[in-house]
């Protein structure tokens, strides 16, 4: 492969990676449109982790204190026009930070969020220069010197067999 022709191949995979980012970027970021009491609250309610229960959010526990803390998202939906994330704050204040599902993504708690992406970066650095050391050039023509070694080989091969 020449260098032109490798050369030439960069612009159509870089469009293609923005195109991947652009749809990705469109689908997390589009709104989903008008949502209902009920549908606030269950996703608010997934958001939130049982103070009791281990490994399980206020929607899938089915204990008292779950069952408290779905009645207060539900008050607060209901009653008030905060938004998820003040109610998600308001609970959390109210039943204690073990509530708080996702780590915030500011202060120390943002290197869970940070970490990976520095180390998918660093890997995907690590294996471009691997790839380009590994890369074997086409374009090597075998000299006399490589000539001599073969035919030497191939005698001691042929003088070793009879």
């Amino acid at each position: 492969m020449s260098a032109a022709s490798s050369v030439k191949r960069w612009p159509g995979w870089v469009l293609l990676a923005f195109v991947v980012a652009g749809c990705l970027a469109y689908g997390v970021t589009r709104d989903a449109g008008a949502r209902t009491p009920e549908e606030r609250v269950e996703e608010i309610s997934k958001q939130l982790a049982c103070p009791i229960c281990n490994g399980e959010t206020v929607y899938e526990s089915r204990n008292t204190a779950s069952a408290s803390i779905r009645a207060e998202i539900k008050n607060q939906v209901s009653t008030t026009d905060a938004s998820d994330d003040a109610i998600i704050a308001y609970v959390v204040q109210q039943f204690g930070a073990k509530t708080q599902l996702l780590p915030r993504a500011s202060g120390f708690e943002s290197l869970v969020w940070v970490i990976p992406g520095v180390a998918l970066v660093c890997a995907g650095v690590g294996l471009f220069f691997s790839f380009r050391k590994w890369r074997t050039n086409v374009d090597t023509v075998p000299d006399a010197a490589d000539r001599a070694r073969v035919e030497a080989a191939m005698a001691a091969e042929d003088s070793g067999e009879s």
